[in-house]
């Protein structure tokens, strides 16, 4: 892949399929949808769905989630869906920070509940990210409606997000499923790109990989794209990447028709099946009328301590407009750490910081890592519960802490390795455990650090 990059004078791969939130699209509704999906988590008392077809951006708008919620908003995320009611419980207290100790159910919730408690006393609001919804037990789905149940005298305690295909629509139809159904305040669904929102994007990519020429994509090209992808970003992400390489291998600097044929056909895409019962449901359906309004403001006005949520939601031709301008290279900043003791980090984060710290002193700026975790540097119980888990798999002296300022936040990131190219780097990451492969890492440069 990197043969094709020096080609077409690229700094990173545009059309990677793991989730990068430098390369999130805000055109085709998806940077509302963000802005709409913050008011509603930072506002709302009800559990939040959002739906969409394979490869149609979830796993990349939850990721976004992650570091657009605000400060006081603390994030625990489920990747794995097939957990039982007690180890969904137990993730979350492990998320939390929680010792489990072997508690019976009543006595995890009842832990939980007092975490959550002292949480909202602090001014805090604690989310629970659920990505592939659709895939949960049955006994699990009846949990999530139990936790939704935990409030205080004024407010929910907890606040819900489910992230599932549209499968997750037609099990929550069922009537057994009603009682958690009638729990879920706001809706919504991801639809497939059409043909303009396709070639805004594969622009908006190819220039936040730092490329600067005419766009080697003709129209006939994009417009097949389309055709094959049926608009799914993924499905787009795969057939640009293979086209770009076929055009590479030809010594061309522009993909057609005959590029994207060869894509095609090494794709080998099955066509999407229409879901029996299931009708597709606009954007932002379900929603009362005085919930929309609230939306639209919120996509007007700052959401909370974001000052950037209004430019999400410009109209779509400054959108398309934003994403044709290639974006200045973006690198975290180290920022002066306050003190530890008012982080509250845990044993296991303090050590891999001070060895970050002795490592970075000689690191060269040209060698690469692997990112593991980025989130905020609040929230302690997800890095120390990442850590413990990640130890047990990886050599622990190779796994290391940071802190840095991205937008202008404190944010805490952990990373794993030192290889001297990025082709050692990649490979390294294909030999990981599969427990690890599950949180889609990827692999930067020294030089975002520094």
């Amino acid at each position: 892949m990197s043969l094709y990059l020096e080609h077409f004078g690229m700094r990173e791969p545009p059309f990677r399929i793991t989730p990068h939130t430098d390369f999130f699209f805000t055109g085709a509704n998806r940077g509302p949808t963000l802005d709409a999906l913050i008011y509603a988590i930072t506002q709302d008392e009800g559990i939040v769905k959002v739906t969409g077809e394979v490869g149609s951006g979830k796993t990349m708008l939850c990721r976004m989630l992650l570091e657009r919620l605000p400060p006081h908003v603390e994030t625990l995320y489920l990747a794995n869906p097939s957990l039982s009611r007690q180890e969904i419980l137990g993730a979350i207290a492990d998320e939390l920070g929680i010792p489990t100790d072997g508690k019976a159910t009543h006595s995890l919730t009842r832990a939980l509940q007092d975490a959550l408690i002292t949480r909202y006393a602090e001014g805090k609001r604690v989310v629970l990210l659920i990505d592939e919804a659709h895939a949960m037990p049955a006994e699990s789905l009846e949990e999530i409606r139990l936790l939704s149940n935990l409030e205080s005298k004024a407010t929910k305690l907890l606040q819900i997000a489910l992230f599932a295909q549209p499968e997750l629509d037609e099990r929550l139809a069922a009537t057994d499923m009603r009682q958690l159904r009638e729990r879920i305040t706001q809706h919504f669904n991801l639809t497939p790109l059409k043909q303009p929102d396709v070639a805004a994007y594969i622009e908006f990519r190819l220039r936040a990989a730092g490329y600067h020429g005419p766009n080697p994509f003709t129209d006939e090209a994009i417009r097949m794209i389309t055709r094959i992808s049926e608009g799914l970003s993924r499905r787009i992400n795969i057939i640009a990447d293979k086209a770009l390489l076929a055009a590479y291998s030809c010594g061309n600097h522009q993909v057609d028709a005959n590029e994207v044929k060869t894509a095609e056909q090494d794709a080998r895409f099955s066509p999407l099946q229409a879901k029996a019962g299931f009708n597709a449901q606009p954007l932002l359906w379900g929603l009362a009328g005085a919930a929309v309004a609230a939306l639209l403001i919120a996509m007007t006005v700052n959401l909370g301590s974001r000052t950037s949520s209004s430019d999400a939601a410009a109209p779509a031709k400054q959108a398309n407009d934003e994403a044709s301008k290639a974006p200045a290279t973006r690198t975290e900043t180290p920022v002066t750490p306050a003190p530890l003791d008012t982080i509250r980090f845990g044993p296991l984060t303090r050590q891999h910081l001070l060895q970050y710290e002795e490592w970075i002193k000689d690191a060269p700026r040209t060698h690469y890592f692997i990112q593991l975790l980025a989130t905020d540097s609040t929230h302690t119980g997800e890095v120390e519960g990442f850590l413990a888990r990640a130890i047990a798999v990886l050599e622990p002296a190779h796994i290391r802490v940071y802190r840095s300022s991205l937008s202008g936040r404190d944010r805490t990131g952990v990373i794993y390795g030192d290889f001297a190219t990025r082709e050692e780097a990649i490979a390294a990451m294909q030999a990981l455990p599969e427990t690890i492969k599950a949180i889609q890492p990827f692999p930067r440069q020294v030089s975002k650090l520094r």
